[in-house]
């Protein structure tokens, strides 16, 4: 069984719901072991847009990580994904951050998450609920970290 950390991401119809739908959607391709808080985020890259409902999990899979790519990919279709612009607005996202310690560069697979390090809207979830990332998520600027809420 591998460990696979997936960020969750929406801003459009509820964020929210769409993120707890998500999570929940999760159980279709392995073992939820854990989640964080639901987080309100900016956006990022394209800033013109409404703000993001964010979150992560950790699952525990039978599943390579192309085929978990495959299964997600499935999953934000059936809640909702319509294809889109890079960065663009999204009823739901699935990325997979990290996958036991390996990594991979294969075409549309990269573990871990190229950006992971470098976004708070990832990282502050991650790190809630897999201390590894902790000192990664504190390194970040200051006004990075601020721009992650704790949803109410």
């Amino acid at each position: 069984m591998a460990r696979a950390g997936i960020g969750l991401g929406s801003n459009l119809g509820d964020p929210a719901a769409n993120v707890r739908a998500a999570l929940d959607a999760l159980s279709d391709v392995g073992i939820v072991a854990a989640r964080s808080r639901l987080y309100r985020t900016k956006p990022w890259g394209r800033t013109d847009q409404p703000d993001f409902c964010n979150a992560a999990a950790i699952v525990e899979t039978q599943l390579s990580p192309r085929e978990l790519l495959l299964r997600l990919q499935a999953l934000e279709r059936r809640l909702g994904r319509t294809p889109s612009v890079r960065w663009g607005p999204r009823a739901i996202d699935f990325d997979i951050l990290f996958y036991d310690d390996i990594t991979l560069n294969e075409p549309g697979l990269h573990i871990p998450h190229p950006r992971l390090m470098e976004r708070a809207f990832v990282l502050v979830p991650l790190a809630e609920i897999d201390q590894r990332f902790a000192a990664g998520a504190e390194a970040l600027p200051p006004a990075e970290r601020a721009s992650v809420e704790a949803n109410p």
